[in-house]
């Protein structure tokens, strides 16, 4: 009784956690690109399968958590997970140590974790999994633990589900690759007010304070001290003070937690640096252009789109990228390239708002057919 729950509890968690990421594997993608960037572990020659290793990732944790559900082969399907959770679990732990990837994206966008919250969650897995195993111990097959006997029906009918279930998974990831996720977790959803998602965050934005490493030049003691109490005590700056600032040693520290939403980054200036958000958001209509990587994008794709969004009389157009002369013929603005895979899961990538409300939003090539 106790390993059978255990087993279905630890099964839904695969299942969920590649769910959540099959949907939207190009913004699972994007996670994995920042693992190979060169602030993490330096390998920006893997950046390019990026797409490719968040389906390997995905496909394991969703085949492997519904075949343990299901109680498939399970001496392989164990270790397998019992692997996996390693591997999971040196990411999270390096994220978590170095601070270098803020979200490791275990459950998409759908659960945030930090990274020492999804490091724990790691370990609990894997404990839950090693209790599995040596629960199970005595059920696997002692002669061939990888074969498949057509006589039983039980088995047979599972791996039908299992086959069934797989398709259905195949036409999810590709909609969420070649379109957009049949599910969508992102704060930019359809039906989204930006407008208003801006103005709740002015009225409850997050507080921080800096806090200073000083070290005495005497003694060589070290203190760390926020920004209030270094203005108050003279003793750490009037002059002649042993008291120096440890350069590149500042932190700055959340100290209340104000609305949380990622639309606090949608930032959008004009090449010369004179912010445009307001006008966009404040708009009857604005039709906006993405692109995250601009020298990607094909030139008679990018002709397409322009001059179809410049067919919408009335409406307020500009073409957004991290660039400032990526399109010819509408106004060209800028954004942070992070920001902007926030919002477009394609490169070329098509906003809709009325009023600051996201009405419509597609790949460029669905938009210009």
């Amino acid at each position: 009784m106790i390993k059978g729950l255990l087993r279905f509890i630890i099964a839904v968690i695969f299942i969920l956690s590649g769910f959540v990421k099959a949907v939207d594997l190009v913004g699972f993608s994007f996670k994995m690109e920042e693992y190979f960037s060169p602030s993490v572990f330096n390998m920006p020659f893997l950046e390019k399968f990026a797409l490719l290793f968040s389906i390997i990732v995905v496909v394991l944790e969703l085949f492997l958590g519904f075949m343990l559900l299901l109680k498939l082969k399970l001496k392989f399907t164990l270790s397998a997970l019992i692997a996996l959770c390693v591997f999971f679990g040196f990411l999270t732990f390096y994220s978590a140590y170095f601070n270098v990837v803020t979200d490791c994206g275990c459950f998409g966008d759908a659960i945030k974790f930090t990274p020492w919250q999804s490091f724990f969650k790691d370990v609990a897995l894997l404990a839950g999994l090693i209790i599995l195993f040596v629960l199970y111990r005595k059920e696997f097959r002692k002669k061939d633990d990888y074969s498949y006997n057509q006589k039983e029906s039980s088995h047979t009918f599972k791996y039908v589900i299992l086959g069934a279930f797989s398709l259905v998974m195949i036409y999810i990831m590709t909609q969420g690759i070649m379109h957009e996720p049949i599910i969508d977790f992102r704060d930019y959803k359809i039906g989204t007010n930006i407008k208003a998602e801006k103005e709740k965050i002015n009225k409850n934005p997050s507080e921080y304070k800096t806090f200073y490493s000083l070290k005495n030049q005497k003694t060589g003691k070290v203190l760390r001290i926020n920004q209030d109490d270094y203005i108050k005590e003279t003793k750490y700056w009037a002059e002649g003070s042993p008291w120096k600032i440890e350069e590149g040693k500042n932190e700055s520290v959340l100290v209340k937690e104000g609305y949380k939403s990622e639309i606090v980054k949608f930032k959008i200036e004009d090449p010369t640096g004179m912010e445009l958000t307001d006008e966009i958001i404040k708009a009857p209509k604005a039709i906006l252009v993405f692109s995250y990587h601009p020298k990607e994008v094909p030139a008679d794709l990018l002709q397409k789109v322009e001059a179809k969004v410049n067919a919408q009389k009335g409406s307020l157009i500009y073409g957004i990228s991290t660039e400032p002369n990526t399109f010819k013929t509408i106004k060209n603005a800028m954004m942070d390239g992070t920001a902007i895979k926030t919002i477009a899961r394609s490169n070329p990538f098509v906003l809709v708002l009325e009023n600051g409300k996201i009405v419509d939003k597609q790949p460029a090539k669905d938009y210009v057919n």
